[in-house]
């Protein structure tokens, strides 16, 4: 079995000695992040696309270019592209691009994303949340797998036989995230995208039933199968406590500002151990986290597991050490306890 490794990052606002570094200078550290990923033998690099004051990235694609240019192997994708606030044909037409710099390796990957600030930053109602996805993601699959797209919208004017250019020479390759919806992973497998699961806290393999329903979706449907990925959040260090005390602080500061909105209460440290021993958090040194991460993927038969090793006002040293950690040590043992 053929697995990828890949990680993640929103462009978390870091801080170092002199304090927290400026939105350009995270934006200039991804992208040495990224030549780093490919240098220690990743896969794969998502960008996230937020529009808030502690994540850098707003805009993935530039810096998508940029990695690209950099480097000759590594794929590069979103982490994930907003479909609801973007326009799809811009979207297809940004990918499409891409795709003729560096053939085969942009990835996009839409979804819903996890914050709403987009919504009144472009003009677009909440009250139209759902289906704005709904309709967006219908015309980007049209986009993607047909060359002449008719499509009614309640949101544009229709279009009748039309062709985006510029073509990809080759299919693009598209995943849709899902955070555990199963009329999402209908979609998903209806769609012929590949899926995947965005598990951010809990036991990972209580996600068992949805990736037996994207099989059987396929099955049922009668369309092409799809690979299967997992995102979710993690640090690496030489040993289990030292990546606990440096990971905690930045993250326990993250869970405070998504919770500020959202009605959570503090992060103790103890829900955060546990969330390490027995839930999402790959967090601890390489043996740790490479035999929660084999475990991960044979609880859910994966090709990809991405780690999002970004999460608060981290020190930016720590940052590339687990990138570093991620690629020579953890996804070799990983292959090792796979077999």
């Amino acid at each position: 079995m053929l697995i990828e490794f890949g990680i993640d990052t929103f462009g978390d606002i870091t801080r170092d000695a002199n304090g927290l570094r400026s939105p350009a200078q995270v934006i200039r550290d991804t992208l040495a992040e990224g030549e780093l990923a490919e240098q220690v033998g990743l896969d794969y690099i998502g960008l996230g696309e937020h529009h808030r004051p502690d994540f850098a990235i707003s805009t993935p694609e530039p810096i998508m270019a940029a990695i690209l240019a950099r480097t000759e192997k590594i794929r590069v994708g979103t982490s994930v592209t907003v479909l609801s606030s973007d326009d799809p044909i811009r979207v297809f037409q940004r990918f499409s691009t891409l795709d003729a710099l560096a053939p085969g390796r942009p990835e996009v990957t839409i979804g819903r994303g996890s914050f709403t600030e987009s919504f009144p930053l472009f003009g677009l109602a909440l009250d139209d949340y759902e289906v704005l996805f709904e309709e967006k993601s219908q015309m980007f699959h049209q986009l993607v797998t047909q060359e002449k797209v008719s499509f009614e919208s309640r949101f544009r004017p229709p279009l009748k036989s039309v062709t985006v250019h510029p073509r990809p020479e080759q299919p693009l390759r598209v995943w849709r995230g899902v955070g555990g919806s199963p009329q999402s992973v209908i979609e998903t497998a209806a769609m012929e995208m590949n899926l995947m699961l965005a598990i951010i806290g809990g036991d990972a393999a209580r996600f068992a039933p949805l990736v037996d329903l994207y099989k059987r979706a396929h099955e049922q449907l009668g369309t092409k199968p799809g690979v299967i990925g997992v995102h979710s959040p993690g640090h690496i260090a030489e040993t289990d406590q030292q990546a606990q005390d440096e990971f905690f602080p930045g993250y326990q500061k993250m869970h405070a500002m998504i919770g500020a909105s959202r009605g959570w209460p503090p992060l103790r440290r103890e829900q955060f151990e546990a969330e390490i021993a027995h839930g999402s958090l790959y967090v601890g040194s390489p043996e740790t986290v490479a035999a929660k991460i084999a475990s991960t993927i044979k609880a859910l038969d994966l090709t990809r597991f991405t780690l999002k090793y970004s999460a608060g006002q981290q020190d930016p040293a720590t940052l590339r050490k687990t990138i570093e950690l991620y690629g020579t040590k953890v996804a070799p043992r990983v292959r090792d306890l796979l077999g």
